[in-house]
């Protein structure tokens, strides 16, 4: 099968033709049909996070495709579904956290795509218990986005507990933040986009953001006449994006941080954090309900996801248009 390969830390992906893989017990064989390209994929290619992937590494968390073969088990899915395979690989589903309905933050996970092998590919191994049904009519070219970017920013903002009468600021209108703000609409919440791109900024436009901030001018001047914001999501990973959304919120406001920036470090005031009692919180994609919910959402109609397709031949220079600031929101592998 054709697989595009990390063949060290840092070098250019390698299209390789390599062995289908065989299910274990409790495992599932997938032909991948779409995969979309998450900025995570590049910092794991590159080797830019503390924790490095594993060796020769396929890539890819937002792999969708239909199962073709399993392992031996009673398994929740069956050969002939259309399944997404998610970041979280697997979770131990035993410790406090996966027990608390917090898997995402299980202490023994396996990550799709990092420490096991991902959607790059024809084929993909998952693990059956950790891949989720893609609901009827979703076309795969969309379930690939929700599998992670959508999820993502659903649960980050959930995690912020968005009330009807607040503000809700997205920074960065690319694949996290255009879904992001669609949810944030979704929850109730007056929103706001940010970006620094013209076709980013048309797009916050289009899919019906109440303000949109041109963080180019004088952003905090902007945020400051309509009031501030009470919930700040940034997707970025900037850290000066980071505080500037930190010194808009209002009292009892809450910064939701999803972008990892490629440094590990940023630096927030700490007098303003605790005289406004605003919240500092961290978020790492969903739970598998969550996704579901995604897939729910959007198979009712309520979300937009906006791709770009391309072919797995050409990753290497899909990911310099990623960096480039070149993609108006998702690139998409299609494989079918």
């Amino acid at each position: 099968m054709k697989a595009a390969v990390v063949p060290t830390l840092g070098a250019p992906l390698e299209i390789r033709d390599v062995p289908v893989p065989t299910p274990g017990p409790g495992q599932v064989l997938v032909r991948i049909e779409t995969c979309g390209l998450c900025h995570t994929d590049i910092h794991a290619a590159r080797g830019e996070w503390p924790v490095k992937p594993k060796d020769q590494l396929v890539p890819g968390h937002e792999g969708v495709g239909i199962v073709e073969a399993v392992g031996d088990g009673d398994l929740p899915v069956a050969v002939g579904d259309r399944v997404a395979l998610p970041w979280l690989g697997q979770a131990c589903g035993h410790c406090r956290y996966c027990v608390d309905g917090w898997e995402t933050y299980c202490t023994s996970p396996a990550y799709m795509g990092y420490t096991m092998d991902g959607s790059y590919a024809e084929h993909a191994v998952a693990w059956a218990s950790h891949v989720v049904p893609v609901p009827e009519g979703v076309d795969p070219m969309d379930a690939s986005p929700l599998t992670c970017a959508g999820v993502t920013t659903y649960k980050a903002l959930k995690v912020a507990d968005p009330k009807p009468d607040e503000t809700c600021m997205v920074v960065g209108i690319g694949g996290l933040g255009h879904l992001g703000l669609q949810y944030a609409r979704i929850f109730g919440t007056r929103t706001v986009a940010v970006d620094v791109h013209d076709d980013k900024l048309q797009l916050a436009k289009d899919l019906g953001a109440d303000h949109v901030i041109d963080a180019r001018g004088d952003q905090a001047a902007q945020l400051a006449a309509i009031g501030g914001v009470d919930i700040a999501l940034v997707t970025v990973p900037s850290p000066a994006a980071m505080r500037a959304a930190h010194a808009a919120l209002n009292p009892n406001g809450r910064l939701v941080l999803v972008g990892l920036p490629a440094d590990n470090r940023l630096e927030l005031p700490v007098f303003e954090t605790v005289l406004k009692g605003i919240s500092i919180i961290g978020s790492l994609v969903g739970t598998r309900n969550d996704l579901a919910a995604c897939f729910d959402l959007h198979a009712r109609g309520l979300t937009r996801v906006v791709t770009e397709s391309r072919r797995l031949d050409d990753v290497n220079a899909c990911f310099e248009e990623v960096l480039a600031g070149e993609v108006p929101a998702r690139l998409v592998f299609d494989m079918r």
